[in-house]
């Protein structure tokens, strides 16, 4: 009876219409019938496919702090790595990633995370290092390649390798503007000012609000 009632927000959220799928979860009464800690585990996903952290970290919590249902733990510990780590709660990322690495869930997107947490610390040694082990463990991770290659362009260490990454993860998501940014950049270091240019652009047609993609395209127009 439970899974019927709520069987109409979860078809929302499939479909990834997060904004009413949070609208009926949140407007279920309190006398539905539903598992209220069901009812917090999608609104947790939806508060974090909104962007809407501080929300969604209400409702992440009550999963972690359950302990029933590992795999859900598990993911709501991971989701609650990553909203810290974007809203610079370092230490509180850093101990939810460890404890996910004791348990192997998710290692090489785990392992990526500790690499941004590594790079937003200005470890860069370590962020290679967690990138490597990532790709180790999935060589088709799309933040490792991508990561790993503006991270090497960035530093100006293997130029060669880091165009290889970052070609690789534009042919995996050719619409994402971190990726064609990350491309756009290696080109930039290699001195290849017209590629720079054109994946430069697209990216910034993509998210003209992103800080870093309008940095390099200043930069890209300085020396033309």
């Amino acid at each position: 009876m439970a899974d019927n009632i709520l069987s109409e927000g979860i078809r929302y959220y499939k479909k990834k219409d997060y904004s009413s799928a949070l609208s009926f979860f949140l407007a279920l009464p309190s006398d539905s019938g539903a598992d209220k800690l069901e009812i917090a585990y999608f609104l947790g996903l939806c508060y974090t496919k909104l962007q809407k952290y501080d929300d969604a970290l209400l409702y992440l919590e009550q999963i972690v702090t359950s302990g029933t249902q590992l795999e859900r733990v598990l993911q709501c510990r991971f989701l609650l790595a990553v909203i810290y780590a974007l809203s610079g709660r370092k230490r509180l990322a850093d101990f939810e990633l460890s404890k996910l690495l004791e348990t192997g869930y998710m290692t090489a997107s785990v392992y990526a995370a500790s690499a941004f947490i590594a790079w937003e610390q200005n470890d860069t040694d370590k962020c290679i290092e967690y990138y490597e082990a990532s790709l180790r463990q999935n060589k088709e991770n799309l933040t490792s390649m991508n990561g790993l290659g503006y991270v090497l362009a960035c530093q100006e260490k293997d130029l060669t390798r880091a165009l290889s990454l970052c070609k690789q993860a534009v042919k995996a998501s050719p619409s994402s503007a971190a990726c064609l940014d990350s491309l756009g950049w290696v080109y930039f270091k290699l001195g290849l000012y017209d590629d720079a240019r054109k994946y430069l652009t697209q990216a910034y047609a993509l998210d003209e609000d992103n800080k870093i993609i309008k940095e390099h395209l200043h930069l890209l127009e300085g020396i033309e």
